[in-house]
Order: C-alpha cells, then structure tokens, then sequence
C-alpha cells in the first residue's frame, strides 16, 4: 500500500510544497509566494500556504484525505506565541495527520540523519538553531537587528549599499562597489543614486546587491571582502552559542548544516573560511555540511520519520536529483 508524505517549506520568499511517497519518488509539488506571518500577516500566509498545498495535489492527482503525513516547516514559528498564531490557521487546511516546527528543524533534517546537529541558516534573513538527541532544541537569532542578529542576505545588501556610499565619501578604503552599486540600481553615478533615495525617502535596498557583492569579493575587492569574512564571523559566533547553549551532544563531530541561498548558493570562500574558523577555535569536534537537497525535502524526511518509515540513502539521492542546489 502507498503511503503520501507532503513537507512544505514556507519562508520569507516562497512556499514550497512536495508530496513523495514511501519510496522517495516525488509524486507532485506546488510553489507559491512567502508565509512568514511576522511580515506579511497570517492570513496572507496561509492562502500562499494552501495555495501551494493544491497545486501539489493537483500536480500529483491526490486529494487531501490520501496524505498520510504532512509536515510544515515555517519561517517565523520561533516561540509559543507564533504556534499560537499559526496552528489554528494551518487547521484549516483538511490533512488529516500533521506537524509543525520551525524552517530551520527541517534544514536540519537535510543535513543529519539523525537529526541532531546545528542547522545556521543565512538566506533573505538568519537564524541559528540546534537538537540533541533527546529533543532538547534551542534558537538563536531570527528576530532581526534589534534583537542582535547581524546576518542574512537583507543585512549584506545593506552593508553594501552603506559600504559603497562609505567608500565613495573616503570614509572607507577605496572599493569597486562605488560603481558596481549605482550600476546594479540603474543609476550613472553614485551622487545620482544618493540624491535619489534621499529626494524620495526610500529607506530599503534591493537584495539582489548581495549578488554585486560576491562578484566584487571574487575580483578581489578589500572592502567586499572585509564585510563577508564580518558576516562569516557572526554565523560562526551564533552556531557556538546553539552549542553552548545545549550543553552536551553525544554526537562527535557534532554538525553544523550549513542552509540557505547565501551558504547553499553563494559560498563565499571569505565568508566560509571566516565561518570555519571562528567556530573551529572553541569546538574542535565539528563537521561542517552543505546540504544538496532543497529544504522542503528535509520536511519529508521528518515526516517519513514521524510514519515510522526508513531513509536510505537511495531515498536521499532521490531527493537531490529532484531538488538539489549546484556545486
């Protein structure tokens, strides 16, 4: 008898829906627009959520009632308060047997098989997070700047909007982003650019500048370099705080998952090297993973877990090809 497991993966930029069955073949799969309720609501959540549940199950020709398990990976389901908040919506979607935890457990799940570990996440925004093998889990970060988080890819295009702007003014060693940036945003000069954003109060940059700046750093630029290795330096301190703060892991070398577009698609030589070695200089006993598989697929990795049902590296395979991240 065929067994359905769905995983969805709702972050701060899309919703990804996967259901597979027992063998790990993907059956059907849905994408839609993002489900963080801290940003954009909880209502506007779940209809980007549901939206991609149907599409999956119309992809896959199933009904709600044939999903054996669904387990939801959620941006934003950091505290009590936020399962609160979320519960009774995704209630409303009729899966009959589900579960719920924070996108960073399932970015885990990616990376250890048995689910303990360190998942350090750094995509549109960060987050640090850790389970021991009897359960215990623990977060740090993911609730912005003013709560201490000094990462992810909204951070770095700020810095490098600053940084650019720094530079121009000699208030900073000269960089390629004085033109790269102005360039990027469409506009002839720097002066241009700063002119405009103050003439029309705009107070947010475009993420895509963290592209301009991977680029500059692998020309060699100081300055791009120099805010990567700082970025690097502050995943790596996050991750020693998720280890200190869970005490003891009976798992050597203990893992630290590496997830998200910035590690995952990025993988700045300045930033990974900064990452390794802030790390390395307190826990020697560590192994650092950068999954292949999309996130979503650690969603059904749990869930396969919660039904009882074994992950074989065959299944693992499976879910690379579907969904991997290039080398």
């Amino acid at each position: 008898m065929c067994r359905y497991i769905m995983g969805v993966d709702a972050g701060g930029t899309k919703t990804y829906a996967v259901i597979t069955d027992h063998n790990g073949r993907k059956i059907g799969s849905g994408l839609s627009g993002e489900a963080n309720h801290q940003t954009i609501g909880m209502e506007r959540a779940y209809l980007n959520i549901k939206e991609a549940i149907d599409l999956a199950l119309k992809d896959g020709g199933l009904d709600y009632h044939e999903i054996d398990f669904t387990q939801y990976g959620l941006a934003g389901a950091d505290r009590p308060i936020d399962f609160q908040i979320i519960e009774p919506a995704l209630k409303r979607i009729p899966l009959k047997s589900w579960d719920l935890v924070c996108d960073t457990m399932i970015g885990l799940r990616t990376g250890s098989r048995d689910n303990e570990g360190v998942a350090l996440v750094c995509g549109t925004g960060t987050n640090a997070a850790g389970r021991t093998s009897n359960g215990t889990s623990v977060q740090t970060g993911g609730f912005g700047y003013m709560f201490g988080d000094e990462a992810g890819g909204s951070h770095l295009a700020l810095e490098t909007f600053r940084a650019s702007i720094r530079s121009w003014e000699q208030r900073e060693i000269p960089s390629s982003l004085v033109n790269k940036v102005p360039k990027f945003l469409g506009f002839a000069s720097m002066e241009e650019l700063i002119d405009y954003y103050l003439d029309n109060q705009i107070d947010t940059v475009s993420n895509g500048l963290t592209i301009v700046l991977h680029e500059a750093a692998k020309e060699g630029d100081k300055l791009s370099i120099h805010i990567l290795e700082k970025m690097g330096t502050e995943l790596g301190r996050a991750a020693k705080s998720v280890i200190k703060r869970l005490g003891e892991f009976t798992r050597r070398p203990i893992p630290i998952v590496l997830i998200g577009s910035v590690l995952q698609k990025g993988r700045s030589a300045s930033l990974l090297n900064a990452l390794r070695k802030t790390i390395v200089e307190e826990y020697h006993e560590v192994e650092f993973i950068t999954p292949k598989m999309e996130p979503v697929y650690g969603a059904n990795l749990l869930g396969m877990d919660r039904l009882g049902i074994p992950t074989t590296l065959e299944v693992e395979e499976k879910f690379i090809q579907y969904g991997g991240y290039q080398d």
